[in-house]
């Protein structure tokens, strides 16, 4: 079997170096769409975008913690020992971000990642690939990465947990929505995610999608910035967890549509596709705020 549960859960924790800069920071939130209007009719940069864009006002959005310094190829969790799976038949099942404190503009930090739990899903494996950063005054952020397997189910493992959260009954509190770009794939990928899903068509195909897909943690990236935006006044300082579910794909050139309700210290959000019947991209999105 290509996973071996046992040899993935008590492998070593693999360690290794990350380093960023501001051009890092940069060139990650061009690709969540800093800098873009959300009106395609208006050309203009709206000045709030500089906190994204400009490296004089720089702040970091905390979700650039799945890329800082390569940390996405550098967790491994695809090479870790006893995980051996065709990459076609991968999907990311979701994301979760705990910062223990906010992310400097730039840094140097000491990634240590491992398997935390391999789930049996029947038809699908779900692996959880664990990883904690830090650096000289100490923990930076824990991240955990569910990866769905499709085919690599039926080891006889335990399903793991499959909460759902309910959307709010009552009208959003916020609504936006934030047009795709054609080439917003090609450029999220810069941030160091090479999966050739979102950049290959004859890959695509052979995963099953009639053309490449946006990167899920590029949605996750655009959805934390809308709601740092609208609700929690453009400071992405105050974002303390956030947490989603990957429940459909988006294509480039498509338009999100993000709805916000606030909570007791936190924001649920729900992402549709706008031009599909609003077809559900993210779900159980919660963002947890100072």
């Amino acid at each position: 079997m290509p996973i071996d549960v046992g040899k993935a859960l008590t492998a070593e924790p693999r360690r290794t170096d990350l380093a960023w800069n501001h051009k890092d920071v940069l060139l990650y939130h061009l690709g969540v769409g800093a800098g873009s209007s959300p009106d395609r009719d208006n050309a203009a940069i709206h000045p709030d975008e500089l906190r994204y864009t400009l490296e004089s006002r720089l702040q970091v959005l905390p979700s650039f913690a799945t890329v800082a310094g390569g940390a996405l190829a550098a967790a491994g969790g695809l090479s870790s020992p006893g995980i051996d799976v065709d990459l076609a038949a991968v999907l990311h099942g979701g994301q979760h971000i705990e910062l223990h404190r906010s992310l400097p503009v730039s840094g140097k930090a000491v990634q240590s990642s491992r398997i935390a739990a391999v789930y049996d899903k029947g038809k699908a494996a779900v692996i959880v690939l664990r990883s904690d950063a830090e650096d000289d005054d100490g923990p930076l952020w824990t991240s955990d990465t569910r990866i769905f397997v499709r085919g690599e189910g039926g080891f006889g493992g335990e399903r793991g947990p499959s909460e759902r959260l309910d959307v709010p009954s009552r009208a959003p509190d916020f609504a936006v929505e934030r047009p795709i770009r054609e080439d917003q794939a090609l450029l999220y990928r810069l941030s160091g995610d090479w999966n050739p899903l979102h950049a290959d068509p004859d890959f695509a195909k052979r995963a099953g999608f009639d053309r490449p897909i946006l990167h899920g943690l590029c949605s996750y990236g655009i959805t934390l910035k809308a709601v740092v935006d609208s609700a929690l006044g453009g400071d992405a300082t105050r974002v303390r967890s956030y947490g989603t579910r990957f429940a459909g794909v988006v294509f480039p050139g498509e338009t999100l549509r993000i709805r916000m309700w606030r909570g007791e210290g936190s924001v649920q959000a729900e992402v549709t596709v706008a031009d599909r019947d609003d077809a559900p991209v993210l779900g159980d999105t919660v963002v947890r705020h100072s």
